[in-house]
């Protein structure tokens, strides 16, 4: 957008610094899908599945409510990058595996402001890891996209950190020899306060987490298993195909017994010996020993041991959904406190002190 300023606003601080979305300035009149799309001509490749991600983007935030102006888009490079270009709001196409930091920066200078950060396993995983996983562990308050369609696509199809041992391309043309991450298993092992899966096809799951995500307070990991269909097609069709889905498919869901297949005949329980998730066949001699998920646990301990259930070459079994969502302290709005209190305390900020402390030294040339 190239209109208007943020409305200022209080930080929105809440009992153990939570930062509340609902205190960002709110729209005026009722806004739709038609309002969040830009001007800029949409360019992916026919079939992509950015595209349907932008759709389920650009449906859903009319639902919270916020003015457009109040809203930033930060990316790195890649193709899901090019987020910002097509979203009416403010944005920023950044540099590469440099959006977390950018978005950092943004988040806690401006807590009127609902920033979202969009990137791709290449992005965020490669170049970009340390950003990723500090902005996780500190909680600053963004929503991370991450498409992940297990290549680089923008560079013309060479592997990338979530590629699978032994795939080919033409960076490996005699295959990969590096173990791919787990981006789920990587936000949790960060201590990510929320963290979540779904498919770019399926637009109700999108849409449903990315709303829970939209309402949590922090930093929200979306994994998003998106399709390349020019370089690494059919990478997901194990998720997405009908007949196979069923069985591949875990859909979690807070409260409730962890059960899949077509007739939910599948489930998943804690081996008693060693601690570790196992996949059996629900009787009645076992239903009561299914595990039920409980996304609000304080430990990621069994979070992340969904997580590892997807094996990277199946993808049997792979859990959708939202794995973890707790609370705890927001980064920006304890910075906020900080910066209250010593102005409070001292009536006025004195950067020469903060900047020589007590240790100074003059040099005589």
């Amino acid at each position: 957008m190239s209109t208007g300023t943020a409305a200022g606003a209080g930080t929105g601080r809440g009992p153990g610094g939570v930062q509340a979305l609902s205190l960002v300035p709110r729209a005026e009149g009722v806004q739709s899908m038609k309002d969040f799309k830009s001007d800029q001509e949409v360019r992916w490749c026919p079939g992509c599945g950015d595209y349907a991600v932008l759709a389920a983007v650009q449906g859903f935030l009319p639902e919270l409510g916020l003015a457009r102006e109040n809203i930033v888009f930060v990316s790195g490079i890649g193709c899901s990058s090019r987020f910002p270009y097509y979203m009416n709001t403010y944005g920023m196409h950044s540099i590469h595996g440099r959006a977390p930091a950018i978005a950092t920066g943004l988040a806690a200078s401006r807590p009127d402001l609902s920033v979202w950060v969009v990137t791709g396993d290449g992005d965020a995983l490669s170049i970009g890891g340390n950003h990723l996983i500090h902005a996780l562990r500190r909680n600053v308050n963004l929503k991370i996209l991450l498409f992940n369609n297990r290549i680089y696509g923008l560079t013309k199809g060479q592997y990338s950190p979530t590629s699978e041992v032994g795939k080919i391309t033409k960076s490996t043309p005699m295959g990969s020899l590096d173990a791919p991450f787990n981006p789920v298993s990587l936000a949790l092992g960060a201590e990510a306060s929320f963290v979540a899966r779904t498919i770019d096809s399926d637009r109700r799951h999108l849409t449903d987490v990315l709303r829970q995500a939209a309402a949590h307070p922090g930093t929200a990991l979306v994994e998003i298993y998106q399709n390349c269909n020019i370089f690494n097609d059919g990478a997901f069709d194990a998720l997405k195909d009908k007949e196979k889905a069923d069985q591949a498919v875990i859909r979690l869901e807070h409260g409730r017994p962890i059960t899949f297949g077509t007739h939910h005949d599948q489930g998943v329980v804690r081996d008693p010996h060693t601690g570790d998730l196992a996949i059996v066949t629900v009787t009645d001699d076992n239903r009561d020993t299914l595990l039920v998920h409980d996304a609000h646990a304080t430990s990621p301990t069994t979070a992340f041991a969904l997580s590892r259930l997807a094996d990277p070459d199946t993808l049997h079994h792979t859990p959708i959904g939202v794995l973890r969502s707790i609370q705890r302290p927001v980064y920006d709005t304890q910075m906020s406190d900080q910066l209250d209190t010593a102005t409070e305390r001292d009536g006025k900020g004195d950067l020469t002190t903060l900047l020589t402390g007590a240790d100074t030294w003059t040099v005589i040339g």
